[in-house]
Parts: C-alpha cells; structure tokens; sequence
C-alpha cells in the first residue's frame, strides 16, 4: 500500500513527539544541563531579587565612608564614593543579564526569519540576504559595535541597538543552512503535496526542526553580548553612571587594585561565572536536543 503525503506528515509528527519525549525524560541525567541551569538560575534570582536581597542603595554615595574594606556593615567594602560594593555587585547582575537577554532576542527573531526566507525561497532573495551577511562578517563584532554605541551615544537602546545590528547575521547564516537541508525532507515534499501554502510549512514544519542550533547558538551568543557590554562599560560607553554595571566597576575598581583588590576583581569573576554557566547550559541543550552528540 502507497504512503500519502498525509500518512508521511503522521508519522514525522510521531517521531518528533516521541524523541521529545525522550528529551524532557532525560533532561535530569545530564550533568553539564543540570550546573547550568543551577548557575544561571542563581544569577536570575539574584537579579529578580536584587531589591530585596541588596544590603543598601548601590547609587547612594556616603563619601565619608569611601574605600572602606570588608566589614559586617560592608561585606566587600565600599568604592570612591562610598556605595556598597555588594548592593552594586547584585544590581548590576540585574542589569547585565537583562540587556544580555534582550540583546539577544532582537537579532534571534530578525535573523531566524531572513535565514528563514533566504533558505526556503533561494534565488535572488538568497543572494542579496547573503551578501549583506558577508559584509557584516568581514568586520570585528566588537569593533562595530563600539564604532556603533560611540556613534549613538551612551545607554541601553543603544546598546540594543549596536547589538542587533551586528548580531543578526549569524542567525541568518545558521538557520538558512538548517532550512537548506530541511526543505529536501519528505515531511517537507508530502506538505507540499498536501496543498499546505509557504507561510503554514515554514512555520509549523520546518521552523520546529531547524531552529534548535539557533538556540544552542543564542546561549553563547548571550554570553559575546554580556563580554560586549562589560567592554563598553570598562571603556566608559555603557550604561550611563550612577547605574550599577560590571563594567564600570570593574573599571572604577582598577585603580585601587593592589589595595583593594576586590572591588575589581569581584566583578570581574562574576563575568567569569555567568559566562560559564551560560556555557554549560547551551552545551547541555545541544546534547539534549542533538542526536549525533547523545552517542
């Protein structure tokens, strides 16, 4: 008896279901998933917290009590103007995580969509998408993005801005080889048979399949946005002052780094942290949802 397109879309659906089922059963035995969904969910607490948790207002200056070291009062001392370090330390996680968040989500749609079209479609459409992604490529992120954050000004729309502008192209790049391959499928072919327009198979057949790496990637693309932010707020283009930021304090911190090396060098780590546990979670989602890295 001959298969219809009908009957092959059936049982592609039934294959994906199963295998995610398998997926969300397994989750719990993956160890590197596990560490990292325990550091980034501390780090989201924190964040979601941070008004709480926060021993004292980390904009409030109190000069008289300035570079002050650890004490019950101040657990890692105070900077040049007397604000809590650890109060800026807990506030500024909410800041860099959030912009590194959102920074991600712009390119991630904009990008996914373009690689999208570009894939299914081809022809022209193709060639003009790729071109633009290969200009952007033949350029430094970091140089563009602080070439674009100097040439806006300061603050986070800029930030979102300069980001979004760069960051799209690796997005395209990635899902418009993941719809290459997809659209030759046969659950592909059978819902084109099936008399399914465009916009239905791109969004409820091959966008599910293909949009996995894309993910995978965004978990270290989060971790290159929060680098990138540190950076521009090491060099005084970041976020505007009085706001808590790694960054800056990390820069405001160096030059009392051999007396009070803690104002720098805490921050910095806390970078360090989140970079790894951003790490570990996209390199457990990857084995997760890729069956080649299960073997």
């Amino acid at each position: 008896m001959t298969a219809t397109p009908t009957d092959a879309l059936v049982a592609f659906k039934q294959r994906r279901r199963a295998g995610r089922t398998r997926s969300v059963k397994a989750w719990y035995r993956n160890g590197t998933l596990v560490s990292g969904i325990a550091i980034v969910g501390a780090l989201i607490l924190i964040a979601l917290l941070a008004p709480i948790i926060a021993p004292a207002d980390p904009i409030q200056q109190h000069l008289q009590h300035a570079l002050q070291g650890p004490s019950w009062q101040h657990l890692l001392g105070t900077d040049k103007f007397g604000r809590d370090v650890l109060s800026r330390l807990i506030w500024g996680t909410r800041v860099d995580l959030r912009i590194g968040f959102l920074a991600v989500l712009i390119p991630f749609v904009f990008g996914s969509v373009l690689g999208g079209l570009a894939g299914y479609f081809g022809g022209w459409l193709d060639t003009i998408i790729m071109r633009i992604v290969d200009v952007f490529f033949a350029f430094p992120f970091y140089i563009i993005v602080i070439a674009l954050v100097f040439a806006l000004g300061s603050g986070e729309t800029s930030i979102y801005l300069a980001i979004a502008a760069v960051s799209w192209v690796s997005y395209a790049r990635i899902v418009r080889g993941e719809v290459l391959v997809a659209k030759k499928q046969d659950y592909v072919t059978a819902a084109r048979l099936g008399g399914f327009s465009h916009a239905r198979i791109m969004l409820r057949h091959i966008g599910p399949n293909v949009l996995s790496q894309a993910i995978i990637y965004a978990m270290s693309d989060i971790v290159m946005d929060i680098m990138a932010i540190v950076t521009l707020g090491y060099l005084g283009l970041g976020i505007e002052p009085p706001t808590a930021e790694w960054g800056s304090m990390i820069s405001d911190g160096q030059e009392f780094i051999t007396t009070l090396w803690m104002q720098a060098t805490i921050p910095g780590l806390a970078v360090v942290v989140t970079s790894l546990g951003l790490s570990l979670l996209g390199d457990g989602i990857a084995d997760l949802i890729s069956p080649e890295r299960r073997k």
